[in-house]
């Protein structure tokens, strides 16, 4: 009897979404075979001057590109599609999603000319699709803060692994079904390898509320504000948030103009695709409401987080070309702030407060995270031998791996992994065994890449310190001065103040430069060098500040 070749383990390699919220991206490998789960984005921190986006490092599957038989996704969240278009730039594979999932996929790709390239696969919650030899995903029903939302059941030869992707159990869901804990009881007893589940929420108690409480408080709110116009900002990807607001206005006979580019994106796609139901002849355009009385009007609108370009923040600094904030406007800020947005938003609120709004934010938003007890119920259900946290800074998996041994799985089955590591995983074992290559790629503009530590060092360093900028002509034969210098400031002092500093600072580059003439030095690197030494020393024995100086050599 010839022996059975034993399998090879399963590779799960976290690219995001680990020790960070946003830009989640997994990759799972088997043998030549290899799929990714969700490909997202983050939004640039406070210290990442200039910075659009932030998207995972694929310097792994670059290399490994041959073996990528797609991109599965679990939902339309921009931390779980927005790095795509960059992605796919590199790497041209199929993608399979929801169909309101694909909708928004579309969107990016049409903005960046890669609608015709790219292969899009639409998928129903309950199928399952087969990806090489070794992968098989079921697209199971669950429930987040947006519709279509998957949990994924991933088939291997190693075992099976759940993976939650973001989600809450929502038992009266705004559109669609209630998630399937049926499906999962089922795979829990034919037996789980590991689950992956979401750390988000796990530091908080009980149970996250429906999402329609919110609309049951965006109708009170709307009752209480009859003769008052009102506006309503959030996430442009909480479809189901857009939904009740349309809901409420419908019911308090109000007509809802859509406004933020994103926002009216996600509106059409939606409502094309059937996942937003709007009554006839409440949507009009935004250049339609002079038409009507305040009390006739909702406007739903971006800039929930303060972000500078979003609609509401431009409105509270009075630079939106089509709405002005008036005394009694209602303004209801339908989320939460983003850990490290909270000062933006308060920033907003300040300025709508004196522009005489009125801003509601109190029970206008559930959270689209599972807390403690939803997460309790997935690991009973599952019954996983291993147990993965997900999609969460730090403390947020160490918490869940916590919750896990509380609910019965050994700590040592329990990974608490990093972006980068690679864990190998079967039957018989589960370890952490290298790493590869990982981190953040930042996204400036056009440029995917091409600022790094260094460029974001020299930018914070001219934001602190400003700039002194040393030009000066010399001779190409005898290397001789014959013009300057002269000294521009720029964010260190202003000139006309400070002539005598400036005055000062042209005596100190003479001096440099008539001393590498006496020394012969002509090499201009050299006399840069010197210059830029000397200045810098005499601006910080003058001044206890240290100006980017920057010498410039022009040659007759």
């Amino acid at each position: 009897m010839v022996p059975k070749k034993p399998k090879s383990k399963l590779r799960i390699i976290p690219l995001g979404g680990l020790g960070e919220i946003g830009k989640n991206m997994t990759v799972f490998e088997y043998e030549n075979d290899l799929i990714i789960v969700d490909c997202g984005l983050a939004f640039p921190t406070d210290e990442m001057l200039g910075i659009d986006l932030v998207i995972p490092d694929i310097t792994y599957l670059l290399k490994n590109a041959e073996k990528i038989k797609g991109v599965v996704l679990t939902h339309g969240h921009e931390d779980h599609i927005g790095g795509l278009p960059y992605f796919l730039q590199e790497i041209n594979v199929p993608i399979y999603g929801t169909r309101l999932t694909i909708g928004l996929v579309e969107n990016k790709l049409r903005e960046h000319n890669l609608l015709k390239t790219t292969t899009r696969h639409n998928v129903s919650q309950g199928d399952t699709i087969k990806l090489g030899n070794s992968f098989k995903v079921e697209f199971i029903t669950s429930n987040h803060s947006i519709a279509d939302a998957v949990i994924l059941s991933i088939w291997t030869p190693a075992g099976t692994v759940v993976h939650t992707g973001d989600f809450k159990i929502d038992y009266t869901p705004v559109k669609g079904e209630v998630l399937n804990l049926h499906r999962l009881a089922e795979l829990g007893k034919k037996g789980v390898l590991a689950l992956m589940a979401d750390s988000t929420n796990v530091e908080r108690a009980g149970y996250t509320q429906s999402e329609r409480t919110v609309g049951q408080t965006l109708e009170d709110v709307f009752n209480k504000s009859k003769d008052k116009r009102i506006m309503v900002a959030t996430f442009a990807s909480n479809v189901d948030r857009v939904q009740q607001i349309i809901t409420a206005a419908h019911n308090t006979k109000r007509k809802v103009a859509v406004i933020g580019r994103s926002m009216v994106n996600v509106v059409k796609t939606a409502s094309e695709l059937g996942y937003l139901d709007i009554p006839k002849n409440t949507l009009i355009d935004i250049n339609d409401i002079r038409r009507y009385n305040d009390d006739q009007v909702v406007l739903i609108m971006t800039g929930s987080q303060g972000e500078p370009m979003a609609a509401l923040s431009r409105m509270a600094k009075s630079e939106h070309k089509q709405i002005e904030i008036k005394p009694g406007d209602v303004v209801i800020l339908s989320a939460t702030p983003i850990p490290g947005n909270e000062k933006t938003v308060s920033n907003v609120i300040n300025e709508l407060a004196r522009k005489g709004a009125i801003v509601v934010k109190e029970d206008t938003h559930v959270s689209g995270h599972a807390a403690q007890e939803e997460l309790k119920l997935i690991h009973a259900l599952v019954r996983a031998k291993y147990f993965v946290p997900v999609h969460g800074e730090y403390r947020h998996l160490q918490k869940h791996a916590e919750l896990a041994v509380a609910m019965g799985t050994p700590k040592a089955n329990i990974p608490v992994m990093a972006i980068g590591d690679v864990l190998e995983i079967n039957k018989n074992s589960c370890k952490i065994v290298g790493t590869v290559p990982s981190g953040q790629v930042l996204v400036d503009g056009l440029g995917v890449g091409d600022v790094g530590n260094i460029v974001l060092r020299d930018r914070k360093h001219l934001s602190q310190d400003g700039l002194l900028i040393a030009v000066m002509t010399l001779e190409r034969e005898s290397g001789c001065v014959v013009a300057g210098p002269d000294i521009i400031s720029r964010g260190f002092v202003y000139v006309r103040e400070a002539e005598n500093l400036m005055d000062e600072a042209k005596n100190v580059v003479k001096k440099a430069l008539e001393r590498c003439e006496t020394q012969g030095i002509i090499e201009w690197t050299q006399i840069k060098t010197i210059v830029k030494d000397d200045l810098r020393d005499f601006v910080w024995h003058k001044t206890k500040r240290s100006p980017m100086v920057l010498p410039i050599i022009m040659e007759v």
